[in-house]
């Protein structure tokens, strides 16, 4: 008798409260300083776990993408934090700037990722890493050069996504380190189908939840987030010039060891906005029933969807979501 084929949770268009939430709460550091200062700041709150050869972890865009991290923040936090470090990036499953490692050592270039290393994890192929209680898979195809780091550091651009609602630590390391071919195949497309993009909904949250647990049980301990609100569009930094037009305001910088309560503090400020503030990034999540990343990493026991948000500006007071975006401007580009 053939198994049983998984059904993906439902939920993915819901909103859960922070006061509806139940568990332990982890750490999540805060700050308004949106420069390389505050990049530093808030990395130096959680970069003591990272050991031996370190793999940096972020999306390094399209050419001339107007949104992406800027390179000269992370070229002062790998200077002055970093100096060993590895900025690590996979080829992408559609066919654009960073398709082929050719390509994609190009697009670096151009984008300002020139000034260390870049390795493109899968440009000698990829390795299939194990994971456990998963529902889709059993294991990941991951870039192979990921293998030869100790520790993981995700410094992620938290914006929308065209079919994960948004993209926060979890789509940066599940979609991120996944090779362009295999892994990212694996969670975009059903088996048979001829329609790349066939999975979606709480599905391939799912699917993303399953690809970063194999990376984070690789690396154990040895991981750290930032995520830095900045430049929200509803499109990824793989939409590069065509991404929608930034609406929602810029907030900060967070950082946290614990995945989930890292992008469940992102959502949170997100919807701590005023409607006329988040009405689109909203509007993005719930559509592609995105909140499921956040509750199938809480089933999956990827950390705590409760948490103590530190505001590093003002002397590490304990504040709310809502605390962190009262006093947000309206956006405009820099």
């Amino acid at each position: 008798m053939s198994e049983k084929k998984p059904v993906p949770g439902t939920g993915g268009d819901h909103y859960i409260p922070y006061s509806e939430r139940s568990g332990a709460e982890s750490v999540v550091y805060f700050t308004r300083d949106l420069s390389a200062a505050g990049l530093i700041k808030a990395f130096e709150r959680v970069g003591g776990v990272l050991t031996g050869k370190v793999a940096i972890k972020l999306h390094t865009g399209e050419q001339h993408g107007p949104n992406i991290i800027p390179s000269p923040w992370v070229k002062e936090l790998i200077e002055k934090d970093l100096p060993g470090g590895v900025i690590v990036e996979t080829n992408t499953y559609y066919d654009g700037d960073r398709y082929t490692t050719e390509g994609h050592r190009e697009t670096l270039k151009v984008n300002g990722w020139d000034f260390c290393p870049v390795d493109i994890l899968d440009e000698d192929g990829a390795a299939m890493w194990p994971l456990h209680g998963g529902k889709w898979f059993t294991e990941m195809s991951i870039g192979r050069n990921l293998s030869n780091y100790d520790s993981l550091f995700a410094l992620t651009h938290f914006k929308g996504h065209v079919r994960g609602g948004f993209g926060g630590a979890n789509k940066n390391v599940a979609i991120g380190c996944a090779d362009g071919r295999v892994g990212k195949a694996m969670q975009h497309t059903a088996e048979g189908s001829d329609n790349m993009w066939s999975i979606g909904e709480e599905e391939f949250m799912e699917r993303m939840v399953e690809a970063s647990k194999a990376v984070l049980e690789f690396f154990g301990d040895k991981v750290c987030y930032v995520n830095v609100m900045r430049n929200m569009s509803v499109d990824c930094d793989c939409d590069g010039v065509h991404a929608a037009p930034v609406v929602t305001p810029n907030v900060g910088i967070l950082a946290s060891l614990d995945m989930l309560a890292i992008d469940q503090a992102c959502v949170d400020m997100v919807y701590a906005m005023k409607p006329e503030e988040n009405h689109d990034l909203v509007e993005r999540i719930e559509s592609r029933r995105g909140l499921r990343q956040l509750t199938y990493m809480k089933e999956m026991g990827m950390g705590n969807d409760r948490y103590k948000l530190i505001d590093m500006d003002n002397g590490d007071a304990e504040i709310t979501a809502a605390d962190a975006v009262k006093d947000v401007k309206p956006f405009s580009a820099e």
